[in-house]
Formats: structure tokens, C-alpha cells, sequence
């Protein structure tokens, strides 16, 4: 019902196509922008159903191509004529789109720097790997005397349980301290862990238990980088497992051969951890 053809109508308006043409619309997106309250005509003929639009149109118009140049949704452009209806408002709501733009711009930035840091970890990884990849030991464990912690939480405490035995057992202390972790699955709480420090005497001291870990065959690898990456190691390990047809037995052993002192972290890099779990052929 949209054309050029009117015998009469009120003077200054222009029909949809030459409105089309004034302001590089399509029919289509004349018409959708009608139909979302938008742009819609200044006068309709009864008779025809027939569109016509005046220069504020037009210019109504021209600032919605310039707002979806912007890269601004319907529903915001929606927002801002349902919002402001003269030049000072719509300079407020230009400047408010400013502010968003500069917040996601600080947004894009952290992103960005944060995925800088993921690629130069992971090529240092890779590179780790490539120029010395560990290899894996199929060994035989002796029992082992441990001074041990049983408790659940997150990875992240590992630090301060370990503490807790030096703390308690440190001057008997025979090897590098280890973990056990009794769960199939990673868990990001409630994980079941038990913390164990080699020691020569089986003498108890500060209420933690002396026991002795049950020896057997195992497979091992050391483990070199953060222990955030100590998943790339555990894959090896699981498909030299599904390989040679072996069952893994829980729990699986982490020997922090190095790692974080006392007082100082050190390079993460250079962390050195044995990853063990004994098997039933």
C-alpha cells in the first residue's frame, strides 16, 4: 500500500519512496522502524493507507543511521527517543553511550593483557615440553613412613596443611612432602585430600598420625611448571594407562620435589613435581 501516487495530501510531506531515497533507508527497514514505534510516518492517508514523512523525519531518520553506525542494538536506540526528545537530551544520551564505550574499552584491555599472559604461558609450556619432555618411570614403591593431615577443601590449601606437619615434624622430615588426592575428579571444594610428610620415627608428635604408605607398582613422571599445568602431565599419564592396559589405583601421589618455600614462592617455572599412581595390571 506504499508508492509514490497520491492525488492530494498536505504539502511538505514526502512519500515513502522519496523519503527512501532522501535518507538511504530501504522500504524494509522504513517499515520495521515503523513498526518498533521508531520512525513513524507524520501523516497516513485513510483512504490509501499510504505513508508520508517531513523533514524532522528526516532527520529522525539520519540519527538512526548514525546510532547503528555506532554498533548501537534497536532497543538501545529505542531507549534513547523514549528517553530524550530534544538536542540537549540526546547529547546526554550520546555522552552516556561514551561512558559505556570507555568502560568496555578498560573491560577489552584487562582482557587482552590477561591473554597475553595465557599465550606466553602456554608457549613456555610448550616449549618446556619439547626440549625436555619427562619421561615416564614404571617403578616399584617401598612402604613409606609419613607423618600425614586427612582433610577437604580446596587445592589452594595445600600450602598452609603442609605447614601444619612441618610445623610439627620438620626436624624429622626424610624426604620431599607429598599429597594424596582420593577423588577420580577434579573439585573446585570439598576435595578429599590427605597431606604427608616423610619421616623417619614413627613417634606421633602434636596429635597428627604416623602411618606407613603401602608400596607397589607405579607409574611416574616429573612434572616441571606451575601446577596449574599439571593437567598436561596427568593426559600423558592417563593414556600411557589406557595404552599398556593398566588400572590406576587411587590415591594418586603429588611429591612436590620443588615448589614454593616458606617465605618465598620462587619461580614457578622451575617447579619440579612427581606425579605417581600405582597400578594393577
Amino acid at each position: 500500500m506504499d508508492d509514490d501516487r497520491s492525488a492530494t495530501r498536505p504539502a511538505g510531506l514526502f512519500s515513502i519512496g522519496q523519503f527512501s531515497r532522501l535518507t538511504g533507508l530501504t522500504l524494509k527497514a522504513i517499515r520495521l522502524y515503523h513498526e518498533r514505534g521508531l520512525l513513524p510516518p507524520s501523516w497516513v492517508d485513510a483512504s490509501s493507507g499510504y505513508r508520508y514523512f517531513t523533514d524532522r523525519d528526516v532527520e529522525r531518520a539520519r540519527t538512526i543511521l548514525r546510532l547503528r553506525g555506532l554498533e548501537l542494538s534497536l532497543s538501545e536506540i529505542e531507549e534513547h527517543f523514549a528517553s530524550y526528545d530534544d538536542s540537549a537530551g540526546a547529547l546526554g544520551f550520546l555522552e552516556q553511550q561514551r561512558q559505556r564505550i570507555a568502560a568496555r574499552r578498560q573491560h577489552l584491555g584487562r582482557v587482552a593483557r590477561e591473554l597475553d599472559r595465557m599465550i606466553r604461558a602456554e608457549r613456555e609450556a610448550l616449549a618446556r615440553l619439547a626440549a625436555a619432555p619427562a619421561e615416564i618411570v614404571e617403578q616399584t614403591l617401598e612402604p613409606l613412613l609419613v607423618a600425614s593431615l586427612r582433610w577437604k577443601g580446596t587445592y589452594a590449601e595445600t600450602g598452609r596443611m603442609l605447614g601444619r606437619l612441618y610445623r610439627a615434624y620438620g626436624r624429622r622430615a626424610t624426604d620431599a612432602p607429598l599429597n594424596l588426592y582420593y577423588d577420580d575428579e577434579h573439585k573446585d571444594e570439598d576435595a578429599d585430600i590427605e597431606s604427608c610428610l616423610p619421616v623417619r620415627s614413627a613417634t606421633p608428635a602434636a596429635g597428627f598420625p604416623v602411618r606407613t604408605l603401602p608400596g607397589g607398582a607405579c607409574i611416574s613422571l616429573v612434572h616441571r611448571g606451575p601446577y596449574s599445568e599439571l593437567g598436561r602431565s596427568y593426559g600423558r599419564l592417563m593414556r600411557y594407562l589406557e595404552e599398556h592396559r593398566y588400572a590406576g589405583l587411587l590415591p594418586v601421589r603429588e611429591i612436590y620435589r620443588r615448589g614454593p618455600g616458606m617465605l618465598f614462592k620462587g619461580n614457578p617455572n622451575n617447579y619440579l613435581t612427581e606425579l605417581q599412581i600405582l597400578v594393577s595390571s
